[in-house]
């Protein structure tokens, strides 16, 4: 493989140089870049949006059933392209699970709520997931691979009391962060104020809900609101839904996983409207 860009530098010199880069460089604030890795992630950041990409890392000994899966040839990227050990690329990544690959990239953009409401009014029927509150990366990066899998036309957080896209999101949402539409909006009542004059429904989630999601009619414009794991949504956020559901609790446990059952509603959603 072809080795463009600069000579292979150490982990902990390039983490060096983007923490001290001055107010005016692209790495003055830790949410302009972020490393991410994995193939898949890799595969659809390059497929979809590949202008994010700003450095690629690829391990020195990276065997070939790895190459044939990364959809990249290293000599036609026009980034720097570096070769690291094992070590390197563990210390760069901070996960044991990055197959081999990694990336610095931008963040991805995330529509404002005018930009979110544009693109919702082309859709007929528009299926869109309302994450209220959820910090912990690992489930908003599950979250966002179960909405994309599930064809969600836009995932919705409040700017504020919510994770920033990070290495672990990426990682865990498998390639669905960088290509999910996702919308940060100022206001969320607000915001589901204006959803509701498009004719959307909301329904929110609470174990306390109008019964149970499969008595309800989930057909149709409809937000599923989900909040944080362990607190659920805010009393706005709940107040301001159309309707609440809950899931039945049939054994010992009192709960689910936020993103396990986000997957439940949503796919009995598809269930509902029939889709194969």
């Amino acid at each position: 493989m072809s080795r463009r860009g600069p000579k292979k530098r150490g982990a902990n010199d390039r983490n060096d140089r983007s923490q001290h880069k001055g107010r005016g460089g692209r790495d003055s604030s830790r949410n302009d870049v972020y490393i991410a890795c994995g193939i898949n992630v890799i595969n659809q950041l390059m497929e979809h949006q590949p202008d994010r990409l700003l450095e690629l890392y690829l391990l020195e000994d990276m065997g070939q059933k790895r190459q044939h899966r990364l959809k990249i040839d290293p000599s036609a990227v026009d980034v720097p392209v570096n070769y690291l050990s094992d070590d390197d690329l563990l210390r760069l990544t901070g996960s044991e699970n990055n197959q081999g690959v990694a990336a610095r990239i931008k963040p991805p953009h995330m529509l404002d709520d005018n930009e979110a409401l544009e693109h919702l009014e082309g859709i007929e029927s528009p299926l869109i997931l309302i994450l209220d509150s959820v910090q912990d990366p690992r489930n908003f990066g599950a979250c966002l691979r179960t909405a994309e899998s599930a064809g969600v036309d836009l995932v919705v957080v409040p700017r504020s009391r919510s994770v920033d896209m990070t290495p672990t999101v990426s990682k865990v949402a498998s390639g669905a962060a960088e290509t999910q539409k996702i919308a940060r909006v100022t206001n969320l009542a607000r915001f589901m104020r204006e959803l509701q004059e498009l004719g959307v429904r909301l329904m929110g989630t609470d174990d306390e809900g109008d019964g149970s999601l499969y008595k309800h009619d989930v057909t149709g414009p409809i937000a599923l609101v989900m909040g944080a794991e362990g607190t659920g949504m805010r009393r706005l956020t709940g107040e301001h839904c159309d309707f609440t559901v809950n899931l039945p609790m049939l054994g010992t446990v009192e709960s689910l996983n936020l993103s396990v059952a986000t997957g439940i509603c949503l796919y009995e959603i598809l269930r509902q409207r029939g889709s194969s």
